[in-house]
């Protein structure tokens, strides 16, 4: 116990507190409100709270000289009841905090109450609710009164002692829930007996936990636990618990001994009244700590102190004497309680009393001290792990090695572990380290010790083994990751540095352990994982494939996200195996999944898959597979991936002709085709020959390379044989002649065997002769109706209107040649300027025409009009020299050249109206300002006026 440290204090509240109403005979508080009663029956209240204070005469009309005998005053502070003793006997009083004038409890008459049981639940400002009250003469009571109605509901009595009649000195009503309902548990106090009374109500309260009798021989205290329940034979409950009884004696210097006066409870300590001062005892460790001085005035001291009382409410204590009132503050009374429990080695209420983090750590010394003594190691190094600064983790180490404990210094490292914060990382990782260290030392000498652990599934070898992994499972982040696992290979304990690598992640040495080991499904497992870089996939597929082809195949089929092409090299180094052709077809299963369903489109694959499709001794899926359209299902997908040329190779290496002969048909070398398929096989021949169909030539040179096989088949003296060779000749569809195929017989064969075969060949070419004079007939009759059009053509006119108009210059088109500049490259038929008419209607001049056309053409075709126009300008030129007498030697050609160049120019402009064909729409492209009428249109742009004084405003009406 700190003695330097006062755990109560003494302080005068009030000197002169009766304010000459008497001397003080009792006192009573609650709720910082005091109540005194005093010899001349005055009652005194002092209100701390509001700081207010009155007095009331209780001896009003009553003769003679009257004295308060008890007062008693609720948690609240507001109702309060007093007894008053005097001549004419006794007589209880009712008074309300807020009434001026106090009531009789007429019912009560002549009845000395002694003490007053509050139901501190209950209770409220304005009704006591049920109080019980205990008399002078062994009685009790129960009562009620409401502040509203200014007089008790009712006052019934409850008990009475008949044995041993004695007074009731003190009384304490608790309440506390059981299975039954509320049961109420009351504490009646005499002068020699301490009396408890059950009973079942509806009430409920804060309850007291600690209760103190003064007895005739010491102090009786214990506990009261409202929770359990005690049944005894007769069904009576008791809730008193850890009872105990301080002799006076031990609160006694000398040989006297000395009751104590009056007494007061609190959490921890008594507080005895013993002559003038108080001595406080602790509760728990029976022990004075404490000596309480008051100061009394001279005309006091004859009494001394006269009692103590509390004030429940507001956690204080007082005491008085005949004029003063002193109150007695608790400053800290549990900040030793953890030193008193230790004393008594109470372990678990010290550390539930302890403030500070050093005051647990001495408590948990003190334990593992203890445990350390008897030698429970083990319970020692729990409770050493919980110091953090009363000794140091290398002393209580060394404790343990040199007593060589290791199973002791485990525990201490790993429940040392747990008090560490995240922040200590360095230290976590030191000590995680060393208790893998004394894991591996303990699982090596539980082996030494017992050769059948390892079989034995419930030996303590295994059990050491479960938690080691456990261990290593909850550290996997603070263990350094190089150091375990050369610590758990120096020990030879692969199975845990499997694991211990499977917990960091280091799936590779997980697959390389299990493929050592044999165990390719627990290899692939650990692949599937979603945290498993697929490139270990590729670096273990060779010797995995090996292991096991069925289960490593389906694996690889299960996963998503591999790339078919970098398993190529383990596939292909399984097949090469001798012991894998009985089990090629896993290759070619996974092959055909990558081809079909997940329509893989390398060409590695496909070849792949074609080469072992090649080596089997059945070609007919080779043949399928090289049949399938793969790339079909696009646009203008291939119809293959896999290397023709390759797989032309591969199929005459391993002889597999009818594949050959595909793949000759497919890369288009259709005469290998069939040479290839003759050997084989004349039907596939045939069929290979009939696929030609865009090319004629080709199609009947192959037709007569299977003619010729036929022939050369079929040859022979005999005349049927002959015969069929020339019945070969139907199967073409007339794409052979007898003539075709007469070369190919030997020259002994007789006419008469191909006389049929002749006839009707000379009856086809008859056929033909005479469609080519049919067709030569309908030519010659196109002809001359050709001619009659163009004849027709030159006799077309059409008729202009006198007012017919320009479409161009909206001028008439009948126009004088004077009034209207001549069309360079034209001459004038008489006085009219020339001019174009279209079917349409719609009428041009020439020279209108032509502009036109060359502003709306595309450049290339402007400049040709323009040169053909300049050309028959220069020609009209010429003419014009030799009209006037010059002398031309080729006027016949020039004017063939001149209508030449004017039926050029007429195609060119005149092919079609401007305003109704395809340079019409061709305009539809053009912008609507050209580039020459760009100046032209900026002057319309508008501009912000700089000076806006000048501007008029004009009104129109609306």
């Amino acid at each position: 116990m700190d003695q330097g440290r006062q755990v109560f204090s003494v302080d005068l509240l009030e000197r002169y507190a009766s304010k000459n109403r008497g001397m003080i005979t009792c006192m009573a508080a609650g709720n910082d409100v005091i109540v005194l009663g005093t010899s001349k029956g005055w009652i005194i209240r002092h209100d701390f709270g509001v700081g207010s204070s009155y007095d009331i005469d209780l001896s009003v009309g009553r003769t003679g000289e009257q004295s308060i005998h008890k007062v008693f005053v609720d948690p609240g502070g507001s109702h309060c009841i007093a007894t008053v003793t005097g001549v004419g006997g006794a007589e209880t009083f009712y008074t309300h905090a807020k009434w001026p004038k106090p009531r009789v409890l007429s019912r009560l008459k002549g009845l000395l109450v002694n003490s007053v049981a509050w139901n501190r639940q209950q209770i409220t400002e304005v009704s006591t609710k049920e109080i019980i009250l205990g008399t002078q003469d062994g009685q009790l009571f129960e009562m009620a009164v409401d502040e509203k109605d200014k007089r008790e509901k009712y006052i019934k009595f409850l008990f009475e002692l008949e044995e041993l009649p004695e007074a009731f000195m003190a009384l304490q009503m608790e309440t506390a829930n059981i299975n039954s309902g509320m049961r109420y548990y009351v504490m009646a106090v005499t002068p020699t007996r301490l009396y408890s009374f059950t009973g079942i109500g509806t009430l409920e309260q804060r309850r007291a936990v600690h209760f103190a009798w003064l007895s005739g021989t010491g102090i009786y205290h214990g506990g009261l636990n409202f929770g359990a329940q005690h049944s005894y034979p007769n069904g009576d409950e008791n809730f008193v618990e850890s009872k105990a009884l301080l002799d006076y004696s031990k609160l006694s210097d000398g040989t006297e001994i000395v009751k104590p006066s009056s007494m007061a409870l609190s959490e921890y300590h008594f507080l005895l009244l013993i002559g003038n001062k108080v001595k406080v005892v602790n509760r728990i460790s029976e022990q004075i700590i404490e000596e309480l001085q008051f100061d009394i005035t001279a005309d006091s001291a004859s009494r001394g102190i006269i009692g103590l009382c509390s004030d429940a409410s507001a956690g204080l204590f007082y005491a008085y004497d005949q004029n003063s009132i002193f109150q007695v503050s608790v400053i800290d009374e549990g900040r030793d309680m953890w030193k008193v429990y230790l004393d008594l080695k109470v372990f678990a209420a010290a550390l539930a009393n302890c403030r500070d983090p050093l005051q647990r750590d001495q408590v948990y010394l003190v334990q593992a001290e203890a445990a350390f003594a008897d030698k429970e190691y083990l319970r020692a190094a729990s409770f050493y792990a919980k110091i953090n600064y009363v000794i140091s983790f290398e002393e209580v180490t060394l404790k343990f090695i040199s007593i060589n404990e290791p199973e002791a210094l485990r525990t201490f490292l790993l429940r040392k572990l747990d008090t560490l914060s995240k922040d200590d990382k360095c230290q976590i990782t030191m000590i995680s380290t060393w208790a893998t260290e004394l894991y591996l030392d303990k699982i090596n000498r539980l082996l030494l010790e017992d050769d059948t652990a390892i079989e034995n599934r419930n030996s303590e070898y295994h059990s050491v083994i479960q938690e080691f992994r456990a261990f290593m499972s909850d550290c996997k982040d603070v263990l350094d990751e190089a150091t375990t696992m050369k610590l758990l290979e120096s020990y030879g304990r692969v199975e845990e540095l499997v694991y211990f690598a499977n917990l960091k992640e280091q799936y590779e040495i997980v697959i390389h352990h299990y493929i050592q080991q044999g165990e390719a499904k627990k290899a692939l497992e650990v692949l599937q994982k979603s945290s498993v870089s697929d490139e270990l996939q590729y670096k273990f597929a060779p010797e995995l494939i090996m292991l096991d082809a069925y289960e490593t195949v389906e694996a690889w089929m299960a996963s998503k996200n591999l790339n078919p092409r970098r398993l190529i090299t383990a596939m292909m180094r399984y097949s090469s195996e001798p012991h894998a052709k009985n089990e090629t077809h896993e290759v070619i299963k996974y092959l055909e999944f990558c081809v079909h369903s997940l329509h893989n489109e390398d060409p590695g694959i496909h070849n792949l898959l074609l080469s072992l499709y090649a080596k089997q001794e059945d070609d007919s899926a080779l043949l399928r597979f090289l049949q399938c359209k793969f790339g079909k299902g696009r646009e203008n997908g291939p119809e293959f991936f896999y290397d023709p040329k390759y797989a032309l190779r591969l199929c005459l290496k391993e002889k597999r002709t009818r594949a050959c002969v595909h793949i000759y048909s497919m890369m288009s070398m259709h005469e290998e085709a069939v040479a290839l398929a003759l050997q084989i096989d004349p039907e596939l021949a045939m069929a290979e020959a009939d696929k030609v169909e865009d090319d004629e030539d080709l199609r009947k040179k192959l037709w007569l390379m299977v003619a010729k096989h036929v022939v050369k088949q079929e040859k022979g003296a005999k005349r049927e044989n002959i015969r069929k060779a020339i019945a070969f000749l139907k199967e073409t569809d007339g794409l052979l002649k007898i003539e075709d195929i007469l070369p190919f017989f030997p020259d002994f064969a007789l006419i008469d065997d191909f006389k049929e075969a002749i006839c009707s060949s000379l009856e086809d070419y008859n056929k033909q002769i005479e469609q080519l004079k049919e067709e030569m007939n309908d030519a010659t009759r196109g002809a001359d109706n050709i001619r009659n059009d163009i004849s027709a053509l030159t006799q077309r006119y059409a008729v202009i209107d006198r007012e017919e108009e320009c479409g161009v210059c909206k001028r008439k088109i009948l126009t004088m040649t004077g009034d209207f500049r001549m069309a360079q490259g034209y001459s004038s038929s008489g006085p009219l300027a020339p001019f174009y008419v279209f079917p349409c209607g719609h009428s041009f001049h020439a020279q209108c025409l032509i502009t036109h056309v060359t502003s709306c053409a595309h450049e290339e075709q402007a400049e040709h009009i323009l040169d053909l126009q300049k050309q028959l300008t220069l020609l009209g030129s010429e003419t014009r020299r030799d009209m006037n007498g010059n002398r031309s030697d080729e006027p016949i050609t020039s004017t063939t050249t001149a209508d030449k160049l004017r039926s050029e120019l007429d195609d060119a402009i005149a092919s079609e109206c401007p305003f109704c064909g395809e340079l019409m729409i061709n305009e539809i492209t053009l912008p609507f300002i050209k580039p020459e009428e760009t100046r032209h249109s900026a002057s319309w742009d508008l501009r912000p006026q700089t000076n806006l004084a000048n501007q008029r405003t004009i009104s129109l009406p609306v």
